[in-house]
């Protein structure tokens, strides 16, 4: 088998690239131009709120560069997660962008969109038929949790992206997909190897980051072979090295040779990777296990409104009795709105002090601290209460008295007039659970919508 190459502009669309980098790619031919454009790194607030965490001008000026490549050379270009989270309205923010490059460039070609919002009758059935489990210590879930949820997706797996290929489709523009796929799918339609095909896809997903030096904003390249893969970065300051390569296949996973995903899982404990030459890195070994096939899903729900504060500390005695300072403002705030039945949730982060990793920090000491970064946080169920909570927070801490304590003036240095930012919505992931599906399900879930673009206003389109 010839050599399938794929070209990965960046690790999420909006990053952006160098555009000499992707000009690179372009001269070594690529079969397919695939990006992914979400995750729930974030968070849950994007997927909840329905706004995207990649800058609108940012995804625009990349797929500037992309369709106008993709489309006047014949390439196939996918785009998986739009607008960060793949939700419906995700799905039709970036579909907006791409209609307006093309009327401004004159690009005519065909598109498919991939649905990936589950309408919530789905999955209320599947909850009485037993198909949905917990993933990972979510609890289960239930009609109530469903219902005050505001989007839920699937994550969809290659059977979407096959279908919509064997309409020979131009662009494919897809909800919340399995980061992988839109590398794979392609490949697999085209014979290759599924296992080597999703190994190699969970790696370009990211571009550059699996080179050193390395970066989510530049370019990667992957060759896929009958029983192989290799990676190339397109820029000459990067190189991959075996050690580059293999941590980018440990990346994200709880498991360091199982990758689950839609249908099986990636077994990767013989895999092999070599030094092909000084920036290529050949990778060889994987398996693929099928297994039931579920998918995951993905839901947020409104659990309140955020106030936020930011200060600093410098007094060595108070740095030592932070924790006891913390208990007794807490303390004071429970007291004083008891009254009142507030349903709050207050939070003092100590940067300098356990406050990235928490509870799992194994030195939990302010020992050698000489000043420290204070971030006091209030979530209720208006704006208002949580901005009540947060300033009486404050407040007292500001003026909190402790043991040895010499200054009259206040503990804190605040940077910032006001004090108190509104830090708006705050959203849970009420949904993090996998659903059963069988094929018969597919088409219901994942709809397909085709459409032609004619490099005319929108009002034009033809469906």
């Amino acid at each position: 088998m010839k050599e399938f190459k794929i070209l990965s502009p960046t690790a999420i669309l909006g990053y952006g690239f160098p555009k000499k980098s992707f000009m690179e790619g372009m001269k070594r031919k690529p079969d397919v131009i695939a990006v992914d454009a979400g995750s729930t790194d974030p968070g849950p607030y994007y997927l909840g709120s329905g706004k995207s965490f990649t800058n609108r001008d940012a995804v625009k000026r990349d797929l500037n560069i992309i369709m106008e490549n993709s489309i006047k050379n014949h390439i196939p270009l996918i785009i998986g997660t739009a607008g960060g989270s793949g939700g419906e309205i995700h799905l039709n923010w970036c579909k907006e962008i791409i209609y307006e490059i093309a009327k401004e460039k004159n690009l005519q070609f065909k598109l498919a969109i991939i649905h990936s919002q589950l309408p919530k009758e789905i999955i209320k059935k599947a909850l009485k038929e037993n198909k949905i489990s917990p993933l990972g210590p979510a609890p289960p879930l239930t009609e109530e949790i469903i219902d005050e949820t505001t989007a839920i997706v699937g994550q969809m797996g290659v059977e979407p992206f096959l279908k919509a290929l064997d309409e020979n489709v131009d662009i494919i523009l897809a909800g919340r997909t399995y980061d992988p796929v839109v590398f794979a799918a392609p490949a697999i339609k085209a014979g290759y190897d599924k296992a080597l095909s999703l190994h190699l896809g969970k790696i370009l997903e990211c571009a550059a980051i699996c080179a050193t030096p390395g970066s989510g904003s530049d370019c990667m390249f992957g060759y896929l072979g009958e029983d192989y893969f290799k990676l190339e970065p397109l820029n000459k300051e990067r190189k991959c090295t075996t050690v580059s390569v293999a941590a980018h296949t440990l990346y994200e996973k709880s498991n360091p040779y199982i990758l689950p995903g839609p249908g099986g899982y990636l077994d990767l404990k013989e895999c092999e990777f070599i030094q092909e030459e000084e920036n290529i890195v050949k990778v060889s070994g994987s398996k693929f296990v099928p297994s039931k096939y579920t998918i995951k899903l993905e839901g947020a729900k409104l659990i309140g409104y955020r106030t936020v504060s930011i200060a600093g500390a410098r007094d060595p005695i108070m740095i030592n009795k932070i924790d006891e300072i913390i208990e007794g403002v807490k303390e004071i705030v429970k007291d004083n709105f008891k009254s009142n039945k507030y349903d709050y949730y207050l939070d003092i982060k100590i940067y300098g002090k356990n406050a990235v990793m928490g509870e799992l920090e194994y030195n939990p000491s302010t020992k050698n601290c000489h000043e420290i970064g204070i971030i006091i946080e209030a979530v209720a169920n208006t704006q208002e209460k949580a901005d009540t909570i947060c300033a009486f927070a404050r407040s007292s801490m500001l003026h909190f008295g402790y043991e040895c304590r010499k200054a009259t003036a206040g503990n804190l240095a605040f940077p910032y007039s006001p004090s108190d930012f509104h830090g708006g919505e705050v959203y849970n992931f009420s949904v993090y659970h996998l659903m059963e599906i069988n094929d018969n399900d597919m088409d219901e879930i994942f709809k397909i919508d085709y459409k032609i673009i004619k490099g005319v206003d929108k009002d034009d389109q033809i469906s």
